[in-house]
């Protein structure tokens, strides 16, 4: 016989509706994030910018459902399980690896930092994997030379604009520089740049951004300079007259970040993997970004680290036969 006080004490049902709640909670934030308000600190796109690691969360929920035996929780649970997997378990699947059809170019995109300590490398590792373009961000002057002598020998055609540039193995018809400077900023910002690339199937105007920095700190999450780039950007994608369009860059921001709805609204977003690029030794979110427009980017995924803070992604662009070739119509 048990002593009395001494046996353990009775399992209430409340570690269970907790367990319950924030699984609801989580359910709610993941499927209506948009609901989340934006006007102060930036919390909705901050969110949004997160929202794949929900997974983990509610993986670590499952566990104390399971230790406190709760039935109601783990049953609660499956709501943000599914809401999840209807929102991100496609990204899950894997590619299949080689090329699946003769339309389809293999593009990388990688900031490069403009205190990388062996750009030489850096163009190297690059090239080895074996994209038909590449694009580049933060190349300033002292690296500039090398990225062209170590890039040069497999991508002849290339374009440089303020501190972004594309590499090519087809012929460049056209390019010009992409104005999406922030009103408040100085003259000198250049980090944008639109040519026309003549690939086998069809020309392509390709698009390589740099969108400006945000910040996190007290008072929430501050983007409204990227927001504004992101604005203009996405005019210039829309009066594009080529049909085909991809769009390279570091955008500062994940495609679930409202702040990128002038690009995500029109263009597609990779359909599988994560590719988590941004920060190299613990990479959090993906904020190096390849869309497209008559165009679906299959699969994204990332390269191994080089001497930059990003890590450089590449990813597979089917290009749309009906639409690729020509200009669309004024």
């Amino acid at each position: 016989m048990t002593p009395v006080g001494r046996g353990r004490a009775p399992r209430t049902g409340r570690p269970g509706w907790v367990t319950a709640g924030l699984g609801v909670a989580l359910a709610g934030a993941v499927g209506l994030h948009r609901a989340i308000p934006n006007s102060l600190g930036r919390v909705g796109s901050l969110v949004e910018s997160f929202l794949p690691w929900a997974g983990v969360v509610v993986a670590l929920l499952f566990v104390v459902a399971l230790v406190r035996r709760s039935g109601v929780g783990l049953v609660a649970l499956l709501l943000p399980v599914a809401v999840w997997v209807q929102g991100f378990g496609g990204l899950l699947l894997p590619g299949d690896g080689v090329r699946s059809d003769a339309r389809e170019l293999v593009v990388v995109q990688h900031n490069v930092s403009d205190e990388n300590p062996d750009p030489a490398g850096t163009a190297r590792a690059l090239a080895a994997a074996g994209g038909d373009l590449i694009a580049l961000e933060e190349v300033v002057v002292p690296a500039l030379a090398l990225y062209e002598d170590v890039l040069g020998a497999d991508y002849p055609h290339h374009v440089v604009h303020g501190t972004v540039g594309l590499w090519s193995k087809y012929p460049i018809a056209e390019e010009r520089l992409v104005d999406i400077r922030p009103r408040a900023f100085e003259a000198g910002w250049s980090r944008g740049l639109r040519a026309v690339v003549r690939t086998p199937y069809g020309d392509v105007a390709a698009y390589v951004a740099h969108l400006p920095s945000v910040r996190v700190g007290a008072g929430g999450l501050t983007s409204s300079p990227r927001d504004e780039s992101a604005r203009m950007l996405g005019d210039a994608v829309r009066g594009e007259e080529v049909g085909a369009v991809i769009l390279m860059g570091d955008l500062n921001g994940t495609v679930d970040d409202r702040g990128l709805e002038p690009l995500t609204s029109q263009l597609n977003v990779a359909e599988r993997g994560f590719a988590f690029s941004f920060p190299a030794a613990f990479p959090l979110a993906r904020i190096d970004q390849v869309l497209a427009r008559s165009a679906d980017v299959s699969h994204i995924r990332t390269l191994p680290a080089t001497g930059s803070d990003h890590l450089p992604v590449a990813a597979r662009v089917t290009l749309d036969p009906l639409r690729a070739s020509g200009r669309l119509a004024p």
